[in-house]
This record gives structure tokens, C-alpha cells and sequence, in this order.
């Protein structure tokens, strides 16, 4: 195993397992970017650990159902399933908070990290947007 899956499984446990801000922000490089499709194009440390703050507080016992795992080089790859019940504040991009659903979600994803020095400094995520609101309920029932 090399050092971007090591750094990459480490992700996804403190994400999952532990939910440790400070264990995620020694992971990122101060100055990394990421691209999430909720929030776009976040850069800097501080602006993702606060993405995960956001998502770990709105789904705090979620966990990650590993797919695919790859590494190829610097960059580790994930796909799998995203799982857990909407029980705390959810964080909408417009600054609006959503009090919790207490709905189940189960959201097939993909996570792309690059990793440099043992930091993460261009990380990707991918997942459907739409129907992560979708099952939490908060789509009109009526198109548009």
C-alpha cells in the first residue's frame, strides 16, 4: 500500500469511525483544493474541514461501504456507498440551516485524493446530488 491509499483510508475512518476534525485537518495540506458538488470549489484547510464539519454533524453515525479502491501513483481513488440517518443540522449551500430529517440516506459516491508529503492537496468528490435531497425528502414532489 502506498502513502496516497494509506492517507485516503485514513480519510474515510476519521470520517466515518471517529468523525475527528483534528485528524482530518492534519490530513489536508494548508493549502489543498477541493471540488464537492454541494459546495463547488473549496480552498484551503480550514474551508474543508469545515465541509466535513458540516456533513459529519448532519450525519454523525454515517458509513462508507468500499466498492472499488485503486491508487495509482500520488492519487487514491474510492468508489462505494455513502449510508447513515440525517439527525443533526443540515447545512444547505445557501448558508440556510435544515433542522434534521431523520431521514436514511445510502448515496453511491467517488472519491478522488491526490496526496503530496502525506497531506492530501486535490481532493474530488462525486455523488448525485439530487438524490441525496431526494431521500432526505426535500425535492418538491411536482416537477418544475
Amino acid at each position: 500500500m502506498g502513502e496516497a491509499r494509506e492517507v485516503m483510508d485514513r480519510l474515510t475512518d476519521a470520517l466515518t469511525e471517529h468523525s475527528d476534525l483534528n485528524v482530518i485537518r492534519e490530513l489536508y495540506a494548508e493549502d489543498a483544493v477541493a471540488f464537492t458538488p454541494d459546495e463547488g470549489e473549496l480552498h484551503g484547510r480550514d474551508n474543508i474541514v469545515e465541509y466535513w464539519r458540516t456533513m459529519t454533524e448532519a450525519l454523525p453515525e454515517a458509513t462508507f461501504q468500499p466498492l472499488h479502491s485503486y491508487e495509482v501513483g500520488d492519487t487514491a481513488i474510492d468508489e462505494g456507498i455513502f449510508s447513515g440517518r440525517n439527525t443533526g443540522p443540515l447545512q444547505l449551500p445557501n448558508g440556510e440551516t435544515l433542522p434534521p430529517t431523520q431521514k436514511e440516506i445510502r448515496i453511491r459516491g467517488v472519491d478522488i485524493a491526490t496526496v503530496k508529503d502525506g497531506r492530501i492537496v486535490d481532493y474530488r468528490l462525486y455523488f448525485d446530488e439530487m438524490d441525496f435531497l431526494g431521500q432526505l425528502g426535500l425535492l418538491p414532489d411536482e416537477p418544475f
